[in-house]
């Protein structure tokens, strides 16, 4: 039973709302597109598009995992260090202050900050290497994030959430700066589904898409702003650098300026624009600061060594183990009980039962959808007197 707001209450709110303002280069609620039309989601004033979309995202029963995935440093017990719930809540930050300014779709910008790494694998992009690596031997297909939070939110819990929101999580590739992006426009769920089709099979292909929309090119850029610098503050946390290892340049030097000043830059250099714009400079900035957060950071041997030596085989046994629980129909198996039978346990209109869907997307879903911790408690229980020792680095 949903209760509405009275269509008297509906024409009073959306009278008082219709100078709100917008750039003309903003996306509108009355031109969104979703996949079904279901009365439940009919637009009102109280839960516009873009509202109902960011509160089904926040509902997804896979959101409160945000909080125990990896973000970079994996095995480390430190309070301060990022988690990929914090980047989530900073990509959206940045990505409302940076859209209020441009009079973008604020809502929109939301809804796509708050479901851009829902797909994310455990153990940040090491995971992800790895998965994409068992699954494209599998399949032929490739395993992305992003991609993955399509299916989070499309297919696996069919919320029939927005064509726009959909396709700003699907382009918010910020491991690909650009200095301009001019929106791509696609209309049709007919279009974004050959994009999603396309973008499991063709090497090269997601990452060569632009988003459809100024809001989700405000959330791609506001990704790399949000990691950059807080990446570097943590590794610094954590003794794998120092600020002497990095470039001095016009984007600045620690985490509060880096997303200052390009904050600022993108603003000043996208004002009454159709497209977002940083200038030569500061983008310059942004690549140098980038390609250091790799050479420093993210191939580090410290941050690598985890994942040569234990994650990759570790996942291997996981996934053929899953797998091979499937095919004898195994209902007792972690596979039945704490996903297929989980996810089953919401209702959503979907075209074939979940429990239908190749073998093999299960298992990918199934890992994906694991935290650090859950991730290595299943590992010790299904592989008891196992030969790997997977030990946090403790705060003492």
């Amino acid at each position: 039973m949903y209760e509405k707001l009275s269509d008297a209450a509906n024409k009073l709110l959306r009278e008082k709302s219709v100078n709100k303002n917008l750039s003309p280069y903003a996306f509108r609620d009355e031109n969104a597109v979703r996949r079904r039309t279901d009365t439940h989601d009919a637009d009102d004033f109280l839960r516009a598009p873009f509202v109902r979309d960011a509160d089904k995202i926040i509902n997804c029963p896979y959101f409160s995992r945000y909080a125990d995935k990896t973000q970079v440093f994996s095995l480390v017990r430190n309070d301060d260090v990022s988690r990929r719930s914090l980047h989530v809540q900073l990509v959206s930050r940045i990505a409302r202050t940076i859209g209020n300014a441009l009079s973008l779709n604020h809502e929109l910008i939301e809804a796509v900050a708050l479901g851009h790494d829902i797909g994310h694998t455990p153990f940040g992009h090491a995971g992800e290497r790895v998965l994409d690596e068992i699954y494209r031997e599998r399949t032929g297909k490739r395993f992305f994030h992003n991609l993955h939070s399509v299916r989070v939110l499309d297919k696996i819990f069919p919320f029939n959430i927005t064509l726009q929101t959909l396709d700003g999580i699907l382009t918010h590739d910020g491991e690909l700066p650009k200095a301009e992006y001019a929106p791509q426009k696609i209309s049709a769920f007919s279009e974004f589904d050959e994009r999603v089709n396309k973008s499991y099979t063709e090497n090269g292909y997601l990452k060569s898409l632009t988003p459809s929309t100024m809001e989700a090119a405000v959330v791609r850029i506001s990704d790399v702003i949000a990691y950059l610098g807080k990446d570097r503050q943590d590794a610094a946390k954590l003794g794998v650098t120092k600020e002497s290892d990095f470039s001095a340049t016009v984007i600045g030097d620690f985490n509060a300026e880096i997303i200052n000043n390009l904050t600022v830059n993108v603003i000043e250099n996208s004002l009454n624009k159709p497209y977002l714009m940083l200038d030569g400079a500061h983008f310059d900035g942004l690549k140098t600061a980038l390609h250091e957060n790799y050479a420093f950071i993210y191939n580090s041997p410290i941050v690598k060594e985890k994942t040569e030596r234990i994650l990759a085989p570790v996942m291997r046994k996981i996934y053929y183990r899953l797998l091979e629980d499937l095919e004898k129909s195994d209902r007792l198996s972690p596979v039945f009980t704490a996903h297929i039978d989980y996810v089953n346990q919401s209702r959503y209109k979907r075209d074939i039962p979940y429990e239908e869907s190749p073998k093999d997307d299960i298992v990918a879903d199934f890992i994906a959808s694991m935290t650090d911790d859950y991730f290595i408690s299943l590992f010790n229980a299904l592989f008891k007197g196992h030969e790997y020792k997977i030990e946090y680095k403790d705060y003492f």
